[in-house]
């Protein structure tokens, strides 16, 4: 702001100085006109210093997380692991493709401490999966297509955990098929097979625990939707792809994991 305050005065003397060797009358008129001019201009260029100073002092702490957050990883991974990074600008090839819940708590690239270019995932609510319809839901679908013909995955873990908004949301669903959101329950509804055999061997139990039950059982629902696209359950015959379920519990810090073909094996406690 200082240079451009310094020009405009300069300018304003040259000004005045050619106008002192015109006539009285036009200098007066100039002169009242300059002052008005004048005043204009300190008024903004006292605005755009408030401002200037403002922009330097409040710093919107949303995109300074962002920030923060970016050279963190540039610094702590990018920069001391270059040598990956120039791999995967060549492509991907992931062992990996893991459905997991949107659920802020339960990042499986924290949980499983899957490195860049590890795992290939999908999260939506309640880490469910469609079954094979070609017209519906061609989101995750097109992700287990990719995943499976294109980067060729040897593993698809579906992950359900603790405390799932979108699992307490199915339990929830009136009977009478009546909704109260515009996509939730019609995206949920995925594992009302889940909640049925739920509601049959454990409708005794208190809510929150029908809930636990539930979020164990409708990851099962997905690896069997799995099962319903032909390419999956080919590569499963075929034994190059072993479809697991798993399920993290942040409550108390565990983790189990199962495998499905055609059956379910016992649960293994991850320790």
């Amino acid at each position: 702001m200082g240079s451009t305050s310094n020009s405009y005065n300069e300018a304003v003397d040259r000004l005045n100085k050619l106008l002192s060797t015109q006539s009285p009358n036009l200098y007066s008129v100039a002169a009242k006109k300059i002052q008005e001019i004048t005043d204009e201009l300190q008024q903004q260029v006292a605005v755009e210093d408030v401002t200037q100073k403002l922009d330097e002092v409040v710093v919107d702490p949303v995109v300074q997380k962002l920030k923060n957050g970016f050279c963190h990883f540039k610094k702590e991974v990018y920069l001391k692991d270059t040598d990956l990074f120039s791999k995967l600008s060549k492509g991907q090839s992931p062992k990996f493709m893991v459905f997991a819940c949107s659920d802020s708590r339960v990042c499986p690239s924290h949980v499983l401490k899957f490195n860049l270019g590890e795992a290939f995932v999908v999260r939506n609510i309640a880490n469910m999966v469609a079954p094979y319809e070609k017209n519906e839901y061609p989101g995750t679908s097109a992700a287990v297509e990719y995943a499976v013909l294109h980067l060729k995955v040897e593993h698809i873990i579906v992950m359900g955990h603790s405390c799932c908004g979108g699992i307490k949301a199915l339990m929830s669903m009136p009977d009478d098929g009546t909704t109260q959101t515009a996509f939730i329950e019609n995206w949920i509804k995925i594992g009302k097979e889940a909640r049925s055999k739920v509601n049959k061997l454990h409708g005794n139990l208190p809510f929150d625990q029908q809930c636990s039950a539930c979020e164990k059982e409708a990851v099962n629902v997905s690896l069997t939707n799995l099962l319903t696209f032909p390419f999956v359950r080919d590569a499963v015959l075929k034994g190059t792809l072993a479809l697991h379920g798993g399920y993290y519990n942040f409550v108390d810090g565990t983790f189990k994991r199962w495998s499905f073909t055609y059956s379910i094996t016992e649960e293994e406690l991850l320790e």
